[in-house]
């Protein structure tokens, strides 16, 4: 029987990967993560989780002794957020392409420079390439409950790929929130004992992510990508398993009065409150709704079309910003939707960058002024709420 209990959210993250039963935690401590890492490295040391805990000297070791715990066939997770990921990037496409099932939490957090430590989703939409499943939460127990369904999605032999669970950082990670919490029980009947098929063994030796030429290169490259489309429905598969025995379930987009004709779109926990904003202005008697990506990778295309084909206009926000070219997301919403006979028109936004808030009249700004550009017809890209020029 789950039991309640009021925790940090970073906390919360190292208690559910204790039930998991991990093997090894390889990780570097990085604002605004450091709390997830910290508090597994005290479990495995007073014996509350019996794990190897690898304290190393950076992000980029940090993934480079994961790739080997989980090519030994050991559960394996770590947790980093912004410049850390960044200098793990390297070795983010190592992981997926050789196939091995990492899970790791990203506490996001702006990029440098200037030097921030607050959060907004550059770090996110940097990686977004590394061809890692990623999924989007925002509150504490979708933090805690995606935790779980990573380890089941990335060891299924059907994907065996590693998965990153995005949290914001300071915004999601250092709140205190009430949350339920499976036994330990629960989680080891949800999630088998990882079976990883071609571990490192020194009686059986195998070469692992050797050198492509041109030859083959192409070839493997197409194998991981169909590999990632195709994890697709063991995705939908395990959160329905979970919805099945938590009762809580999860889809690859998710809607919030999704048969407004006008739709915003925000991800994160910033979602909470767009949907607060949502609220004050229907009541206002405006005809508005909120749509959000809970899976970013792999894109789930087909729900996205479906759940925006009858709105007129789709109001975005992005908390990162491409340099030189459209904000990452509204970019791929575009794509998305481009050759679809019916389909709204996109203003899009940036904001919330380095941690600044955008309240609940901030969202209503953000809607008033999207619905005045759709009108004018306005050719800007994008516009930056908020920016003090």
């Amino acid at each position: 029987m789950a039991h309640k209990a009021g925790m940090e959210v970073s906390m919360a993250v190292s208690e559910v990967v204790a039930l998991t039963d991990t093997d090894v935690v390889a990780a570097y401590p990085i604002t605004p993560q450091t709390h997830i890492v910290e508090h597994l490295a005290e479990l495995v040391a007073n014996g509350e989780l019996d794990a190897e805990f690898i304290p190393v000297e950076s992000e980029h070791s940090a993934m480079s002794a994961c790739l080997g715990s989980a090519a030994a066939g050991a559960r394996t997770f770590t947790a980093t957020a912004g410049q850390g990921l960044e200098l793990m990037h390297e070795v983010l496409y190592v992981a997926s392409s050789m196939r091995l099932p990492i899970v790791m939490t990203v506490a996001n957090r702006a990029l440098s420079a200037p030097l921030s430590v607050w959060g907004d989703h550059s770090d996110v939409m940097a990686v977004r390439d590394t061809g890692w499943i990623q999924i989007f939460t925002e509150n504490g127990q979708e933090v805690i409950d995606n935790v779980i369904c990573a380890f089941r999605i990335a060891e299924d032999r059907r994907v065996l790929l590693p998965v990153m669970v995005h949290l914001d950082g300071f915004n999601l990670s250092h709140m205190i929130e009430p949350l339920l919490f499976p036994e330990h029980g629960e989680v080891k009947d949800f999630l088998p004992p990882n079976n990883y098929p071609l571990p490192l063994d020194p009686r059986r030796p195998v070469a692992m992510g050797d050198f492509g030429p041109p030859v083959i290169y192409t070839e493997a490259k197409w194998a991981q990508e169909v590999n990632l489309q195709k994890s697709y429905d063991v995705i939908l598969e395990v959160w329905q398993k979970f919805a099945d025995k938590f009762g809580r379930k999860y889809n690859p987009v998710e809607t919030y009065h999704g048969d407004a004709r006008t739709l915003l779109y925000i991800t994160g926990s910033f979602s909470e409150t767009a949907m607060t904003a949502v609220d004050s202005m229907r009541k206002a008697g405006q005809d508005i709704g909120l749509v959000r990506l809970r899976l970013w990778r792999p894109f789930p295309f087909k729900e996205f079309r479906k759940a925006v084909k009858d709105a007129e206009l789709l109001i975005t926000v992005d908390r990162a910003i491409s340099f030189g070219g459209p904000p990452p997301i509204a970019s791929e919403i575009k794509a998305a939707i481009y050759n679809e006979p019916k389909k709204p028109k996109v203003v899009s936004f940036v904001g919330g960058l380095g941690g600044r808030d955008i309240h609940v009249d901030g969202f209503e700004t953000i809607v008033q002024r999207g619905i005045e550009i759709a009108r004018k017809g306005s050719q800007n890209e994008y516009e930056i709420f908020g920016v003090r020029e």
